[in-house]
């Protein structure tokens, strides 16, 4: 039993995802993606013993947490920072996704006042239409870039499905392999070509993704165990290790729809109930300001999320045996999207087990 919302992290088993997808990728550089779970220091340990050889993360402020907190790793930036935050992203990060020449001059200047340099990925568009040059702007970056004492470019990347949703295949990432190749021979020596992140698994699983990729940053399949492309279960990975929970406030019979006039909810939707007569009904302690309701499934298949307002989850809990009792947890599986909400929320409890 609990008071208050959880989300409960089962380590163990995201280093046991970890290790599969290192597997089943052959061996190429996993870079674990901690962003959804706001920068945790406790997953990222768990995906380094699993095998990951660095962490990523989207925000500079989640990777500085993770450093305080002792954990020792390659750290990436995953979202390139206004040229004024240049100084805060050298001092943090060892190496940065970059596609505008401005940001990567005012890093060069930053890394020179730490005394360091600082690694870019060169980010390339290739039709998802997030981050990115465009492929014929290329050339000239690298030249540029290559210019700049303080700076070293790694390699090439590409970021695909997370905006445009479209899918990792051989096309793009041949493309990709076909520019880095291009790219190799200009400046003379090899670079690393980053594939993408979670969705390029589901062209491992088809057998289209290039020999030549040499990592992919991946976070959503380690933590929820499913193919950000079909949101299905992938390589056999656990699809339980992050889970969500919340006590029940209340439990009744009543009317399953409402009765009076209808208007906007809370959120200026309009509301479609179905009357299947009165029902157990229980209220949890947990709302859109804490979760997804859309995106969270129950672990009982005999509850049904009915809906949510700002801080109560409604459930239709008359197929269970035994009505809960006030103060029982009812536990659910969580979507992308309801993963980051319970992460963010400062009104639910972080649990790590395992």
């Amino acid at each position: 039993m609990s008071a208050v919302a959880s989300v409960t992290v089962d380590l163990a088993k995201v280093t046991e995802n970890t290790r599969r997808v290192i597997d089943a990728l052959g061996g190429r550089a996993v870079y674990g993606v901690t962003k959804v779970t706001c920068g945790s220091p406790e997953v990222a340990q768990a995906m380094l013993a699993g095998g990951a050889v660095g962490i990523a993360d989207s925000r500079f402020e989640n990777i500085a947490r993770m450093r305080e907190a002792g954990v020792d790793a390659d750290f990436w930036s995953l979202r390139a920072p206004a040229p004024a935050l240049a100084d805060d992203v050298v001092r943090i990060a060892d190496l940065s996704l970059e596609s505008e020449i401005e940001t990567v001059a005012a890093l060069n200047a930053a890394a020179a006042r730490a005394g360091k340099r600082h690694r870019i990925l060169a980010m390339v568009d290739l039709g998802d239409l997030r981050e990115g040059m465009m492929p014929a702007e290329l050339p000239a970056f690298l030249d540029a870039a290559e210019a700049m004492p303080d700076i070293e470019v790694f390699g090439i990347g590409t970021s695909l499905t997370c905006y445009g949703a479209i899918v990792p295949d051989a096309d793009n990432l041949g493309e990709l392999v076909a520019l880095t190749q291009t790219a190799e021979a200009r400046l003379g020596r090899r670079l690393h070509v980053s594939g993408g992140m979670s969705s390029s698994l589901d062209a491992l699983a088809d057998g289209v993704l290039p020999a030549r990729i040499d990592g992919l940053r991946i976070g959503e399949s380690i933590l929820l165990g499913v193919s950000t492309v079909t949101r299905e279960p992938i390589l056999g990975l656990h699809t339980d290790a992050i889970t969500v929970s919340a006590p029940v406030i209340e439990c009744m019979r009543k009317p399953s729809a409402p009765h009076g006039t209808s208007a906007q909810d809370a959120f200026g939707q309009r509301a479609v109930f179905l009357d299947r007569g009165e029902r157990l009904r229980a209220i949890l302690a947990m709302g859109r300001q804490d979760v997804v309701p859309e995106g969270i499934v129950p672990l009982d298949s005999r509850v049904q999320v009915l809906g949510a307002s700002s801080d109560h989850l409604v459930l239709d809990v008359h197929d269970l045996p035994d009505p809960p009792r006030l103060g029982d947890t009812i536990a659910f599986v969580p979507s992308y999207a309801a993963t980051l909400a319970a992460f963010t929320s400062p009104y639910v409890e972080k649990r790590f087990v395992g």
